[in-house]
């Protein structure tokens, strides 16, 4: 007898199925974020200049960022490239323990939004080795300057973090998810 219906034979193929939702949402985070810093350094002036004015306090100004989240850590680039790939790493190896749509999604969306910021860190013009600046340009006034990428991490984290509880507080005690041969919605 043949190994077709065996669940030997259908675990790696329920594990396929999850790459093309982490990859799918990280590409797609990734893409939004380098064409919108793209256009950010094309269009708007540099630092410094009122930039766009949209509603209220927010607009678009052209800001550089050599740290971390917020500009924390200022020079530290190879270090914060090293962060970024250990947490790009870290949910990857997570996301093959997750069997639900919306979680894999999220993976792949702060997946995206750190894999822009290195992206930049490793390709924009800078300081020796990892040392590019980050292209930040949504201004709000009462918070840091930011990108798609920092959205993404922030946004798709909180929701990973909101939707993971819930799940865990649904779930009895000791009981594990049953594994299925389609992904849950």
């Amino acid at each position: 007898m043949g190994l077709e219906g065996s669940e030997e034979a259908s675990f790696p193929q329920r594990r396929l199925r999850r790459a093309p939702l982490v990859a799918g949402a990280a590409l797609a985070v990734l893409a939004v974020d380098q064409v919108s810093k793209s256009w950010a350094v094309e269009r708007l002036s540099p630092e410094g200049s009122p930039g766009i004015e949209l509603v209220g306090g927010l607009a678009f100004r052209l800001a550089f960022n050599k740290g971390m989240a917020f500009s924390q850590w200022q020079g530290g680039g190879p270090f914060i490239a090293l962060v970024a790939v250990g947490i790009i790493s870290v949910l990857i190896w997570f996301s093959r323990s997750i069997h639900r749509r919306w979680h894999l999604l999220l993976v792949g969306v702060v997946i995206g939004g750190a894999a822009g910021n290195l992206v930049d860190r490793a390709f924009r013009a800078g300081e020796g080795f990892l040392g590019g600046r980050v292209v930040d340009f949504v201004y709000v006034g009462w918070w840091p300057t930011f990108n798609v990428a920092d959205a993404a991490i922030v946004v798709g984290g909180i929701l990973l973090a909101i939707l993971l509880s819930v799940q865990e507080d649904q779930e009895p005690e000791g009981k594990a998810e049953p594994e299925s041969s389609t992904l849950e919605r």
